[in-house]
């Protein structure tokens, strides 16, 4: 069998790449690929060897911790309405929710008692009119007769002090009628101030003691914003005293406000402190109840802020990755954090100014791995 011929230049060819090893090991360059020099070419096999990763240099910078929660509106003054009177109730006019002016009626009591009282009293007086009239005859009878001297003058004595008496008698009747009438006015409920019911704790048939609670009234006039806060924030006091007042429900309705009270004992429901607000000007929009964000601003300090980015979990806690520079490789620190700021994390401890720390490409990091820091932190 003849051996396959081979063409001239393909034996030269060939012999060529026999004679030369380096250039038999050497790929052909792509039509479409420029020439690189050696160094370029190394330089790029090395950093595609390696895992590209973008770091920021960790620095100290004035961070002012934000504060918002969320609270309602409330009126700030509250007023528990009563009877005055005991008895039972006759009807009820007002609902809960509703607005009442200063003498409107929300109640009413069976009068029968009171109405007793009132007739009593006016007949007591008219029984007492009547004696002091017949005292006055008898007393003016008897100062004539002592003109004439057809009288003692115990006699006439008797008759002044028994007139004395009967006036006396009056001005008590006057007073006691004065008091029923009084006391049937308080068959009627009304607040004496105007404002909005807020609650409702007795009904129509029911028999209430004076002095409780029937509605409660929320008056009109300044408003509140009502928060519940951790005593934590409590034991530093805000850069301002002014906090701003939010409408959840239209951000665009805003006011503010100033700390007006705050409860010296934990609320045991929430375990947080009340902390009262009171608003410098009330928008139509921020009724009674309505959902409000307070945003407090404390004094600005140096800390360490971050992208949230670099975090991750190492050792069932938050850590972040720390480029060694002199190495060029990673390790892994548990950090401290303080709070978290929107896109950002401000450190309490971990890291230290001057520390670079990876922020992008932590997913298939190891620890002492070399990287490449690529980007604008590159060095």
């Amino acid at each position: 069998m003849r051996p396959f011929p081979v063409p001239r230049g393909a034996a030269c060819l060939a012999a060529l790449l026999l004679a030369s090893p380096a250039l038999a090991e050497a790929p052909f360059p792509a039509k479409d690929e420029a020439p690189r020099d050696g160094a370029q070419g190394s330089s790029l096999a090395k950093d595609t060897s390696l895992a590209q990763v973008r770091v920021v240099t960790a620095a100290l910078v004035p961070v002012a911790e934000q504060v918002v929660l969320t609270g309602d509106i409330q009126a700030k003054f509250l007023s528990n309405i009563a009877f005055r009177v005991s008895g039972k109730i006759q009807e009820r006019l007002v609902e809960v929710g509703e607005h009442v002016t200063a003498d409107q009626v929300l109640a009413r009591l069976e009068p029968q008692e009171q109405q007793v009282n009132v007739d009593t009293a006016q007949a007591a007086l008219a029984s007492a009119e009547a004696l002091l009239t017949q005292a006055k005859v008898s007393f003016e009878r008897q100062q004539s007769l002592m003109r004439s001297g057809y009288t003692t003058r115990t006699a006439y004595d008797q008759a002044e002090q028994t007139l004395r008496t009967t006036q006396a008698s009056v001005e008590s009747a006057k007073a006691a009628l004065g008091n029923a009438r009084e006391q049937f006015s308080y068959t009627e409920l009304k607040t004496g101030v105007a404002g909005i019911i807020t609650a409702r704790n007795a009904e129509a048939g029911q028999v209430v003691q004076s002095g409780q609670t029937v509605f409660s009234l929320a008056q009109d006039g300044p408003r509140d914003a009502v928060f519940i806060v951790s005593e934590t924030l409590l034991a530093e006091p805000p850069e301002s005293k002014t906090v701003e007042i939010i409408l959840l429900s239209d951000p665009r309705v805003r006011t503010t406000g100033t700390v007006r009270e705050i409860s010296p004992a934990v609320d045991p429901s929430s375990g947080g402190v009340r902390v009262k607000i009171g608003l410098s000007k009330v928008p139509p929009e921020m009724s009674l109840g309505a959902t409000v964000a307070g945003l407090g601003r404390f004094r600005a300090k140096p800390s360490v802020s971050l992208p949230w980015s670099a975090l991750f979990r190492w050792q069932d806690k938050p850590a972040v990755w720390v480029l060694d520079p002199g190495r060029g490789t990673v390790a892994p620190k548990t950090v401290a954090i303080e709070r978290y700021a929107g896109s950002a994390i401000v450190l309490a401890d971990g890291v230290a100014p001057g520390e670079r720390v990876v922020v992008a490409g932590i997913q298939l990091l190891r620890p002492g791995q070399k990287v490449a820091v690529v980007g604008g932190d590159a060095q």
